[in-house]
C-alpha cells in the first residue's frame, strides 16, 4: 500500500509508532548517558547530552499522547479496551512521574553539578543521583509493560 492509499488513521497509527521510537528510545538511555562520566566536566557534558536528548523525549511522548487519543477519538470502541485503557492510565502516571517525583530529585544534582569545583565526581553525587535513577528506572519499566501491552494487546 503506498503512502496515497493511507487512511488517515493508518498515518496516525505510523505517525504514533514513530512517536513512540522517537519518545521512549531515547528514554531509555537516559540515566545509560550520565553514567560514564568519570571527571566532573565529563559529567557535566553527559548530562548536557542527557537534556539534549530529554527534548526528543518530550517531543515524542507528547505526539504519543495526542496520536493515542485520536486513534481512540475515531475509533471509540478502544476506550472499551482494557490493554488500550491500561496502556493510558499507565502513560498519564510516568508523566505525572516527571514533574512530581523526578524534577525534585534532579533539582539537586543540577545544583551541584553547577556549584561543584574541581574534577573529582563528591559522593554526594552518586547519593543523589542513585535515588534518581531508581525512579527513572522505574518509569522505563512502566513504558515497557505500555509497550508490551501495545504489542500483545492481552485484553
Amino acid at each position: 500500500m503506498g503512502v496515497d492509499q493511507m487512511t488517515f488513521y493508518q498515518i496516525i497509527v505510523v505517525l504514533h509508532i514513530f512517536s513512540a521510537i522517537m519518545g521512549m528510545g531515547p528514554g531509555f538511555i537516559l540515566t545509560t548517558v550520565v553514567k560514564s562520566g568519570k571527571t566532573m566536566t565529563e559529567l557535566r557534558h553527559s548530562y548536557a547530552i542527557r537534556h539534549k536528548l530529554h527534548i526528543f523525549v518530550m517531543v515524542g511522548g507528547t505526539l504519543l499522547l495526542i496520536t493515542g487519543l485520536i486513534m481512540g477519538f475515531m475509533n471509540p470502541s478502544l476506550f472499551r479496551m482494557g490493554w488500550y485503557v491500561t496502556s493510558l492510565v499507565l502513560f498519564l502516571a510516568a508523566l505525572a512521574i516527571g514533574p512530581l517525583v523526578l524534577s525534585p530529585r534532579s533539582k539537586p544534582v543540577k545544583a551541584l553539578l553547577a556549584s561543584h569545583k574541581g574534577e573529582e565526581i563528591p559522593e554526594d553525587y552518586y547519593r543523589l543521583s542513585r535515588i534518581l535513577f531508581r525512579y527513572e528506572h522505574l518509569e522505563n519499566a512502566i513504558f515497557i509493560v505500555i509497550i508490551a501491552l501495545m504489542i500483545l494487546k492481552p485484553f
